[in-house]
């Protein structure tokens, strides 16, 4: 009987226990709400890579050697052939924004008409100026390039209609309003305003009210140069008699070679050569050309993710930068 008795006051106890730490629970919130997290708790979606702790480091990022836009910047900083070995080596204008973008530690620089919120990119000002078109055109921000054209030699052309058709083209997109507006609307920088309307420059172009369907316009050269050239040749067709177009872009050092130079008489020879830098004197005499010139510019903006603090580079920050001269953002500046 005191066995029956000890086993029973021992299961009423236990049951006991149990609804007191039943009791002791939160109970639920009576709007059926889950309580609100703790704010100090990290978002779990976050992709932003964090800093890594205390290593200040600078990853240099830089675009292929055959890269208009790297000899554009190497000339203006300064350092060409003194690169730092460390540094990595990128393919395009958007693979350098998507991997500094990716890199707390990362510098590296791209085209002024790139999407730095999209790429988690903070443009960097140049010597105290933002890189802006307008700062670009007025020439506070130095930091920049010009896109160059070169043509054939005036009696250098199979026909005399072919150099006409070229003639109207280069004087559409360079000089006229309506041309400049194209270039500006695929990302080259000039000054809009300054351009004459095209019914003005026309008159002097007579060609263009004529069927020109069987003539073909074939630009060669810059692989940079090829969104604004594209789109302004697009416009020029359906003013032009419906002139056909051929772009053979394959990279600056080509574009004086196939007008002026070894290739103009080749399976290659083009009607108008471009680059994305300026013709070299020394190399590609332009003197001989029915026309040679810059028709835009295009900035170079020095790049770095938007969590580091740094919001301005000078020139000789650049270099070091560059050619591993500074190596810990901590000495930049110094």
């Amino acid at each position: 009987m005191k066995k029956q008795l000890m086993t029973i006051l021992t299961v009423v106890l236990a049951l006991a226990m149990i609804f007191t730490l039943a009791a002791c629970e939160k109970k639920p919130d009576p709007n059926g709400s889950e309580p609100a997290p703790n704010k100090t708790d990290p978002a779990p979606n976050k992709t932003d890579p964090a800093p890594p702790s205390g290593d200040t480091t600078i990853h240099v990022y830089t675009r292929d050697s055959s890269s208009g836009t790297r000899e554009g910047f190497e000339a203006v900083i300064g350092f060409k052939g003194e690169l730092t070995e460390k540094a990595n080596e990128v393919s395009s204008n958007g693979t350098m924004a998507q991997q500094v973008g990716q890199d707390v530690n990362g510098i590296g620089y791209v085209s002024l008409v790139t999407n730095f919120a999209e790429n988690n990119l903070k443009p960097l000002n140049y010597e105290g100026v933002e890189a802006t078109e307008a700062n670009v055109i007025n020439g506070t921000y130095t930091l920049k390039r010009p896109f160059c054209f070169t043509t054939r030699a005036a009696d250098d052309y199979k026909s005399e209609e072919q150099k006409q058709i070229v003639a109207a083209f280069l004087a559409y997109m360079a000089d006229s309003k309506e041309g400049r507006e194209v270039v500006v609307a695929a990302g080259g920088i000039t000054d809009v305003e300054g351009g004459k309307p095209w019914n003005e420059i026309k008159k002097d172009h007579p060609i263009v009210d004529r069927d020109n369907s069987a003539l073909t316009i074939v630009c060669g050269g810059s692989t940079s140069v090829e969104k604004c050239v594209k789109a302004a040749l697009e416009s020029f067709q359906g003013i032009a008699g419906n002139v056909q177009f051929k772009l053979d872009q394959t990279g600056s050092g080509d574009g004086w070679t196939r007008v002026l130079g070894d290739e103009k008489d080749g399976p290659n020879a083009s009607d108008i050569g471009f680059a994305s830098r300026k013709f070299k004197e020394d190399k590609e005499p332009v003197g001989t050309a029915m026309r040679s010139e810059a028709f835009c510019q295009d900035a170079i903006v020095a790049v770095v993710h938007k969590d580091n603090p740094i919001s301005n580079v000078t020139k000789d920050d650049l270099y070091k930068i560059f050619t591993g001269a500074t190596a810990t953002w901590d000495d930049v500046g110094k």
